[in-house]
């Protein structure tokens, strides 16, 4: 009677088993593969499942394009010695007289020290008026003077000096050894070079982006690019805003791998194998190198050039699948391109699940057992 009493209950324990089993999946960190491919648009799902391969990896490269509009980098340097509003002059006047308009009695030259170019970019030359200078260079200003106070001296001899002001100026700011309002100058007077004034860049060029805004123009360009291309390092004019500031592109990892995180691209692009090995590459107890899956929302065009259609319109969801075991996988993952926002998730191999269900049934059936024990 004993014997079949724990007969019994060893059979109510299994089914009591399989019913739980049968209601609540195992716990585990995501979808299965073939789960995925369950919601595919063929079956009615609302995602198109892609396999990459070189075509595909074509269509999809898609880098933000950053640069300078040809606005910016068409604008010449400001010349070194062109003068601003704002801009401090020394004037320095010889008359050929003993006692002159401006000269003591006991030289015949006389010194006007920081004359201010005001808003309007005149300045006050006493016996000369209001001459304009902004624009001018030193030398069309010294002429402009001297033309002024010939009428009124006997062949003056005027000599101009700008000195660094405060006319044209720019900011930086950001992630830079030393914000600041900054005025422009013959070392400084392209971006690269205003940056350097500043204290250099406080980033790793890989991950650095360099803002410009220019009245209502905002452009922005790679920092590693300024020193790839010249033609970027533009002139810098008076009221330019610099911003240095980290990519801010990222990506989300999920499954087998080494470690579940969002993570930040490190360089201007990032492939997917890259992007794996990043957080540690794929575990290799848990991970089905068959699915390696990349998940975003594709723009239209896209869309439509993946799938060879014409017909699609709007954002469509995309899950493109790796498979690293076969024989061009490895290229293939190599150059599949992770975009801003991506998710790649890594699914368990099919084994490990069964072996969790395993791992389940032989638990239960142990408790069981010494539940059994116990009653007896």
């Amino acid at each position: 009677m004993n014997i079949m009493a724990s007969r019994g209950a060893r059979a109510l324990a299994l089914v009591v088993l399989a019913a739980t089993l049968a209601a609540c999946a195992l716990p585990r960190p995501g979808p299965s593969k073939s789960e995925i491919f369950a919601g595919s648009v063929e079956r009615q799902g609302d995602a198109f499942i892609v396999a990459v391969n070189d075509r595909v990896t074509r269509a999809t490269a898609v880098v933000p394009a950053l640069g300078f509009s040809d606005a910016l980098r068409r604008a010449g340097r400001l010349g070194s010695d062109t003068i601003n509003p704002g801009d401090l002059l020394t004037l320095t006047i010889y008359e050929n007289v003993t006692e002159g308009l401006l000269v003591g009695e006991a030289t015949n030259v006389a010194v006007l020290d920081e004359v201010q170019v005001d808003g309007q970019g005149f300045i006050f030359v006493p016996y000369a008026g209001r001459i304009r200078a902004a624009g001018r260079s030193p030398e069309q200003l010294r002429q402009d003077i001297t033309g002024a106070l010939d009428a009124q001296t006997p062949d003056p001899q005027v000599a101009v000096r700008r000195v660094a002001g405060d006319g044209s100026t720019v900011s930086v700011m950001g992630a830079v050894g030393a914000q600041g309002v900054y005025p422009i100058q013959r070392p400084n007077r392209t971006l690269t070079a205003m940056l350097a004034t500043a204290g250099g860049v406080a980033l790793a060029p890989e991950v650095a982006q360099v803002s410009l805004t220019r009245g209502k123009t905002r452009d922005r360009a790679w920092l590693i690019d300024l020193y790839d291309n010249p033609t970027l390092d533009i002139a810098l004019r008076d009221g330019d805003r610099i911003l240095v500031q980290q990519d801010t592109r990222s990506f989300t990892v999920l499954g087998a791998t080494g470690t579940q995180n969002r993570v930040s691209f490190e360089s201007q692009t990032i492939s997917a194998i890259e992007a794996l090995a990043q957080v540690g590459g794929l575990s290799a107890v848990t991970a089905d190198p068959t699915g390696v899956f990349i998940f975003r929302n594709e723009p239209a065009e896209i869309a439509n050039a993946v799938l060879g259609r014409n017909d699609l319109v709007g954002d469509q969801r995309f899950a493109y699948v790796l498979d690293l075991t076969a024989p061009t996988g490895m290229f293939n993952a190599r150059d599949f391109v992770i975009r801003d926002g991506d998710t790649v998730y890594v699914t368990e191999a099919p084994a490990v699940q069964w072996q969790r269900t395993i791992g389940t049934l032989t638990g239960t059936l142990s408790a069981a057992d010494a539940t059994t024990s116990l009653a007896e």
